[in-house]
């Protein structure tokens, strides 16, 4: 069965991502956009645009309703939910198929069972793969959950069944504080996925997270292409993934493979997921421990496509349509490294505070080894309606060090004026020892973050001077001319 007519049930630079992959198919791509996204770059490089009116996501892109009437309007065969907002909604992909068109991602089941996170780490158990120690309290009472909490041990991690993201999760360190974060979970997961149900793990303190990219086709064949480090987080959401892992030793990385194929195949799994888990130790010494299972694209897959060759939005296309994957395991490698940087319109030294306004001027970096997925351009309007993510850069290198270097080259060159942006802090992480020396974990980011936040004051007068120059009303640059003109010759009154 072929796609012809794809509805992409999203926006920003996913919707873009999809819009490219739909033409070099020769699929016809609709794109759907809130009010607030009326002019947005996914609407204008899509064949068709259907609005679905209302601003905020509640009223636009989580409304399954709307969604499939833009599909029948369209002609539409196929739905694409990129990441977010319904992507992992079970009811959105059965509402799909009972309309008679192609969900691409795994079947409203699957979705249903691996996206509860309590289901999943019982298939897990059930499929030989290790789990963190803890479990489901046989009463979601606030005092069942507590003695949960001290027969586990101290310090736990309270943590929702539902959604992710951060969100419904509670250290607690001591008996004491049980309560208290039980109750402040429950209230965060209610308001985040409307299901307030909890389950207990311990807390495995500077942990790493690794997750494994799993593809299953309709005909029973399961394939891993290696992991993604994403250790590099801020309050639990990630910032920078690279591959391969500077954690794990060969053995690990062909052991967390297997169980991460072992799962897919115990869960029936069919398209694009990954695999999520908790790494303590180094090399092959480590010891991994399953977390989640994340039913969709993920954010960082083009950093597996950059070390692996292979197209994941094609691959899930092609599954889609019924075919059976082309490679064999071991047809599959990793080559060189890779590195994705998650760029924000958010302001570090204000707490990461979400900008919003108008792009003054979009400049992305390019070369060898560069590439930049975004959903914005000059002009844009940045709202505060959606996540102020405006591109991803991911950076190839032979080597890792190579691709480290290669990374800060490109954040120098990046240029985004008229909304703050996190590029700054991005360049810092990367230059600070502790990441050149692969010894980061989860919380790192978080207890490092006086010295990572800080910009250079350098860096902050190149950006004066690049905003001078790009602000002119004639377009001239002094005796360089706009294109090519250096932010140190135009910059006047500083010294270093």
């Amino acid at each position: 069965m072929s796609i012809t007519r794809l509805l992409i049930a999203n926006r920003g630079e996913i919707a873009c991502r999809i819009v490219r992959a739909c033409r070099d198919r020769g699929i016809e791509s609709v794109a759907v956009f809130s009010d607030a996204d009326r002019d947005a770059l996914h609407t204008r490089m899509a064949d068709q645009a259907v609005g679905l009116g209302g601003t905020t996501a509640a009223d636009s892109y989580l409304r399954i309703d709307r969604l499939l009437d833009a599909a029948r309007e369209s002609g539409a065969d196929a739905i694409h939910p990129g990441y977010g907002f319904l992507s992992e909604r079970s009811a959105f992909a059965a509402a799909v198929v009972d309309a008679g068109l192609t969900f691409v991602g795994p079947p409203a089941d699957v979705i249903g069972r691996m996206g509860s996170k309590t289901e999943a780490r019982a298939l897990a158990e059930t499929a030989g793969v290790p789990v963190v120690p803890g479990g489901v309290a046989p009463a979601q009472d606030d005092k069942t959950l507590a003695a949960l909490a001290a027969s586990v041990g101290f310090p736990a991690l309270i943590k929702a069944s539902a959604g992710g993201g951060g969100k419904g999760m509670r250290i607690v360190r001591h008996a004491g504080e049980a309560l208290d974060g039980i109750g402040a979970a429950r209230r965060e997961a209610r308001a985040a996925f409307g299901d307030g149900t909890l389950y207990v793990e311990r807390l495995i303190e500077e942990s790493r997270h690794v997750e494994i990219q799993v593809l299953a086709d309709t005909h029973g064949n399961a394939v891993h292409l290696f992991e993604r480090d994403c250790s590099v987080q801020r309050r639990h959401q990630k910032i920078i993934e690279e591959s391969p892992s500077p954690a794990i030793g060969p053995a690990v990385r062909e052991r967390m493979g297997q169980a991460a194929v072992a799962l897919a195949k115990a869960s029936q799994y069919v398209n694009a997921g990954t695999i999520e888990f908790l790494v303590e130790g180094e090399g092959d010494a480590a010891r991994f421990y399953f977390l989640e299972m994340n039913t969709r694209l993920q954010v960082e897959h083009p950093v597996t496509e950059a070390v692996t060759g292979v197209d994941l939005v094609q691959a899930q296309l092609d599954i889609a349509e019924g075919e059976a994957l082309p490679w064999t395991q071991n047809a599959i490698a990793q080559r060189g490294h890779a590195i994705e940087c998650r760029i924000y319109a958010e302001a570090p030294e204000q707490g990461f505070l979400p900008q919003a306004g108008r792009i003054l001027y979009w400049h992305p970096p390019s070369g060898p080894g560069v590439r930049v997925d975004s959903g914005v351009e000059t002009g844009t309007e940045v709202t505060v309606h959606y996540d102020p993510l405006l591109a991803k850069l991911i950076v190839t290198g032979a080597t890792r060090e190579a691709a480290i270097r290669r990374a800060l080259r490109a954040l120098e060159e990046f240029v985004v004026l008229g909304v703050r942006t996190n590029i700054t802090f991005l360049a810092n992480v990367l230059r600070s020892e502790t990441f050149a020396a692969g010894r980061v974990h989860t919380r790192w980011v978080d207890t490092a973050m006086e010295s990572l936040a800080a910009p250079p004051p350098a860096e902050l007068a190149a950006a004066a001077a690049q905003a001078a120059r790009a602000l002119r009303q004639d377009g001239s640059s002094g005796p360089h001319g706009a294109a090519g003109a250096d932010a140190w010759r135009d910059l006047t009154g500083w010294r270093l």
